[in-house]
């Protein structure tokens, strides 16, 4: 059965998910935000011989990948981006500092991912990349399309693009208000209504819920 755990890391409150399979030891990490050793624990927890296959990340702003470097170097797993996001990725610990944190320094991905890939992960299981800048250059929304029997269903992470009644900022360095607003409404707002959403910081939503009453999607 395919599952979704949320860890809740760090000063700013930054949701990192874990996603897994009953049947796999396999997992993924979405954005490893902060306290790595937290986010170890709960992958432990779910298999003491559980295997990171990929950490995916929807931007590089620090929140978002604190923990970085301690997963990598204690659970591997390839980490995947986009390119665009490499100059946030090697500046992150100056940028947490101007804000009075710190952060250990990042590692390099493993490799680049463009818009609209697929990634095949288990055998009913595939991850289709979304990209939507303007929170962040090279902001990517991941979605997990599960297979199960007759039906399918959608789980979309969106980090810090699409949140519950509201949107990603824009007033930071990188940031368009027109290529999100744009992104969102042309790529996540026609994806099935029932397509949960995971954002980045705050409580789960879907599609369907976002359409009707997000403001920022209704009145821009």
């Amino acid at each position: 059965m395919f599952r979704v755990k949320k860890v809740i890391t760090g000063p700013l409150q930054e949701n990192c998910y874990i996603v897994f399979d009953d049947k796999k030891s396999e997992c993924v990490v979405i954005d490893p935000g902060d306290e790595g050793e937290k986010i170890e624990r709960e992958i432990l927890s779910i298999s003491r011989n559980a295997v990171l296959r990929y950490i995916l990340l929807t931007h590089c702003h620090f929140d978002h990948i604190g923990a970085l470097r301690y997963l990598k170097e204690n659970l591997g797993g390839e980490i995947l981006m986009h390119r665009n996001e490499l100059g946030l990725l090697e500046n992150a610990n100056l940028v947490a500092s101007y804000f009075g944190f710190q952060i250990d320094e990042p590692p390099l991905p493993d490799r680049f991912i463009d818009d609209e890939e697929e990634i095949l992960l288990w055998d009913n299981v595939f991850v289709r990349t979304i990209y939507v800048p303007g929170h962040s250059p090279g902001g990517m929304a991941f979605l997990f399309i599960v297979q199960e029997r007759e039906k399918k269903e959608y789980h979309l992470f969106t980090g810090d693009i699409l949140f519950a009644g509201s949107v990603g900022r824009t007033d930071l360095p990188g940031g368009n208000w027109d290529a999100l607003i744009t992104g969102i409404k042309t790529k996540l707002l026609t994806l099935p209504p029932d397509t949960i959403v995971y954002p980045g910081h705050g409580p789960e939503t879907t599609i369907a819920r976002e359409k009707l009453t997000n403001p920022f999607l209704i009145y821009y």
